[in-house]
């Protein structure tokens, strides 16, 4: 069902210092940030040869982000994204077999412009997965 891992999120408290600290003392390419209001979040993309980071910003105060960074004040790992084919199959499937999909349980348009859901951390082992629905 899963395909590639997509990219790792971070929570970053401070998104233009993250994006210097990526860019400038690793010398990654880094993306313009992008405000996702459906997400309460402002994002960057680091390009990696074999993936991506996604460094993540709070958008606002009902930001979901927002209690991750009151327990963990200097940001973190806060997910993981991993490629499905058909977000709709992927979706149902996992509900078949009781996983929980967070939400109302309908995809999302993502930062990449395709749709993505997120599953329950407590059914992957205390790891938060959006998957993204990608078609090439």
């Amino acid at each position: 069902m899963i395909g590639r891992l997509n990219h790792v999120a971070i929570v970053v408290p401070d998104l233009e210092a993250a994006t210097r600290t990526y860019r400038d003392v690793l010398g990654a390419t880094v993306s313009a940030p992008q405000d996702l209001p459906e997400h309460g979040v402002t994002v960057v993309f680091v390009d990696l040869p074999n993936s991506r980071i996604e460094l993540l910003q709070a958008l606002g105060d009902g930001s979901p982000v927002s209690n991750f960074l009151e327990r963990n004040q200097a940001g973190g790992i806060h997910h993981m994204c991993l490629e499905v084919s058909d977000i709709n199959a992927a979706s149902l499937s996992l509900r078949e077999k009781g996983a929980r999909v967070l939400g109302d349980g309908k995809p999302k348009i993502g930062a990449h412009g395709n749709p993505v859901i997120f599953l329950h951390p407590k059914d992957f082992t205390g790891c938060l997965i959006e998957l993204e629905e990608v078609t090439d």
